[in-house]
């Protein structure tokens, strides 16, 4: 095994199986009382082998410290701890397939579940490695677990040698990003970092500096209730105009059918009754005037059907999210070019391309800390088929420790 692959694999298979799944309905911080059950063991794990400053701050964050050996820019190092909504996180059974075969791989709690390299043509590159996977019924939540096992491995060998030469370095585990809340006002003057990295992104040599910019919408419309019964000429139907703005939405906006650097229009999530409904969405592109473009869109829509049935009320709100990472990242290149370099140092070849979703990193970079995403491994994420090599969450490691050391360098 190479260097860290059996504690990596420990650390993921010991916190993938603890549920910590974040909820957008609900307002509290952390959206979940049960992502502080990942918290509170970090805590203890990081003041365990030597971390100082450890806490858990008001909105459920970890931090710590890792005390500089020598002078250098302090450096933050960043993962989350919850999984995301989309799919089943509850009872998850990581499992090892050792030394994989490179066949198709299938799924002890649903048989009907197969992970081929035809589907997934980055496992084809990964014969003879060690994948892990969940069982079949929940995603495995390598995202981003993988990214925390990756940093406490780092974190535990930095603090168990401090012969290695490296400035001060900020630790930080945070909830909910997931649903776009990882990043607390209050986390970038906790953090104290001069730039940081999130350690969130998939295959290896991934060096992240540009991700979507993205918005979130409501579209709500209220009906004219009535008794079925008598209610010709009277009732406005909220279901069926819904049914007739999602039938007005262009198709080729939709994620299925967009790739590289195209937008989309996403409708994740509708509910209601004949009286009102919600349709909620998730708008992205990698342009603020695409970005905008689309919420326009959705408007227009909502006045052209409101207009076919002056009746009824039909209103969009939109939300800021996130934005792309790339309009501060592209002033100053430092944080990515040290990355970069460290890989090339490393034989891994890095790739920079734009990332389809987005990070803690885009929202902290705005808010004034660069904080470029780099690669753990992760594949197939949020669903069944998720998994991970845990050899590629060893060169993530060998790629931290490098990043720590050639920042005090200079």
């Amino acid at each position: 095994m190479p260097a860290f692959a059996a504690e990596l694999e420990q650390r993921l298979m010991r916190y993938t199986a603890i549920d910590s799944q974040s909820d957008e309905t609900s307002n509290a911080a952390p959206s979940t009382a049960i992502q502080l059950n990942m918290a509170r063991l970090l805590h203890d794990e990081l003041t365990a082998i030597g971390a100082s400053d450890v806490q858990i701050t008001p909105y459920g964050a970890v931090l710590a410290t890792i005390p500089a050996t020598a002078p250098g820019p302090t450096v933050g190092f960043l993962a989350h701890v919850d999984t995301a909504p989309q799919f089943n996180a509850t009872g998850v059974k990581p499992r090892v397939i050792r030394g994989y075969n490179g066949g198709a791989i299938t799924f002890p709690d649903n048989t009907a579940l197969v992970l081929t390299p035809e589907a997934s043509p980055y496992l084809a590159t990964k014969v003879g490695h060690d994948i892990i996977t969940a069982s079949g019924l929940t995603l495995l939540g390598a995202d981003d677990k993988a990214g925390v096992a990756v940093i406490m491995t780092a974190a535990r060998h930095l603090l168990g040698d401090p012969s290695i030469p490296h400035g001060k370095i900020r630790i930080a585990f945070t909830p909910d990003e997931e649903i776009g809340r990882g990043v607390d006002p209050r986390l970038p003057a906790d953090l104290g970092a001069d730039f940081a990295y999130t350690f969130d992104g998939g295959a290896v040599g991934e060096i992240e500096y540009e991700s979507f910019s993205a918005d979130g919408a409501t579209v709500t419309i209220t009906g004219v209730s009535a008794h079925p019964g008598m209610a010709r000429g009277k009732m406005i139907n909220a279901l069926c105009l819904a049914a007739k703005f999602i039938a007005a939405l262009p198709a080729s906006q939709t994620p299925e059918m967009t790739d590289t650097r195209e937008g989309f229009i996403h409708l994740y999530e509708m509910s209601g009754t004949a009286a009102e409904a919600t349709l909620k969405f998730i708008l992205r592109d990698f342009e603020l005037d695409g970005l905008s473009a689309k919420g326009a869109l959705l408007s227009s829509l909502a006045a052209t059907l409101q207009s076919s049935e002056p009746r009824a009320a039909i209103t969009v709100t939109t939300r800021k999210q996130y934005r792309n990472m790339r309009y501060w990242l592209e002033k100053d290149m430092t944080p990515v070019d040290l990355a970069r370099g460290v890989a090339r140092s490393l034989g891994i070849e890095p790739v920079s391309v734009p990332i389809r979703g987005g990070t803690d990193g885009s929202r902290l970079t705005e808010l004034g800390v660069p904080c470029p995403n780099l690669f753990t491994g992760m594949q197939d994420i949020h669903g069944p088929l998720e998994w991970i090599s845990v050899q590629d969450m060893a060169q993530a490691t060998q790629l931290c420790l490098g990043i720590a050391q050639a920042a005090a360098q200079g």
